[in-house]
């Protein structure tokens, strides 16, 4: 009877010892999909304000991304990539979605350089590792800051495009990058928008298709009218909608 109950601890001990991988994440980062693969789980973890930004408000960066999936799921397993040295994941959540077509979700983030600003970086899993599939440039300067708008295909041309504002208090500049055929280059840009105010802990509007093909929520320069804005694969394109709050542009990218 000792020996089967020293069995039987000996075999619960992995159960005991598994701590949960997202369990030290960033309040705020942590993303559930029960739908996209490869994918379960993904978030920021290491919370630290060593950036010293605070563009968001309280929303800590994080020094890490992790992620789960299906095949982790039972193992208590993560795969994490550093934001590396002197960088930070200066983003509200990492967002999954289908980048480059191969039918596998990808994870599209946001890094700062502690030198040289925000870049848009596309995390692809390969084995057991995330490895960048794509980024933009830096915007070239400490506390410069992006914030992403939309992810999806814009145009219709099967190829997914990235929406962000470039410095949404400053330069205020829609700016459009496609991934296409191993390539990510901007493909559009416009002035006078913006989809966040300095301290706001949520990015403003977003993607949506109310019956009309896709179209970005997003705000004029001094965020009094929201607006929804079209790229139909050669030019960026605006119709106002109405006045601006942070409500109303939850209810126009839910089309109510």
């Amino acid at each position: 009877m000792r020996w089967a109950a020293l069995a039987l601890l000996v075999s619960a001990a992995p159960a005991w010892a598994c701590v949960l991988p997202w369990g030290d994440h960033v309040p705020g980062s942590l993303v559930f999909s029960e739908t996209t693969s490869p994918f379960t789980t993904v978030w920021y973890a290491d919370a630290s304000d060593s950036y010293g930004h605070g563009i968001m408000g309280d929303v800590l960066d994080g020094k890490t991304l992790g992620a789960q999936t299906r095949r982790m799921a039972s193992l208590c397993f993560a795969a994490t990539v550093s934001a590396g040295a002197n960088h930070v994941f200066e983003d509200i959540a990492p967002r999954l979605t289908d980048v480059d077509g191969d039918g596998r979700a990808d994870i599209v983030a946001v890094r700062s350089s502690f030198a040289k600003g925000a870049q848009l970086v596309v995390y692809t899993l390969r084995g057991d590792a995330l490895e960048i599939l794509a980024a933009t440039p830096y915007i070239g300067q400490r506390h410069r800051w992006l914030a992403p708008a939309a992810i999806g295909d814009l145009d219709g041309d099967g190829h997914v495009e990235i929406a962000y504002v470039d410095r949404p208090h400053l330069a205020k500049t829609l700016r459009i990058w496609r991934y296409a055929n191993g390539d990510f280059r901007e493909v559009a840009s416009a002035g006078g928008l913006t989809n966040h105010a300095i301290g706001d802990e949520v990015i403003h509007g977003g993607l949506r298709d109310c019956g009309q093909g896709p179209e970005i929520v997003l705000s004029n320069a001094d965020r009094t009218r929201m607006l929804a804005v079209t790229y139909d694969g050669a030019d960026i394109a605006a119709r106002d909608i109405g006045p601006f709050s942070p409500a109303a542009a939850v209810r126009a990218v839910a089309c109510q």
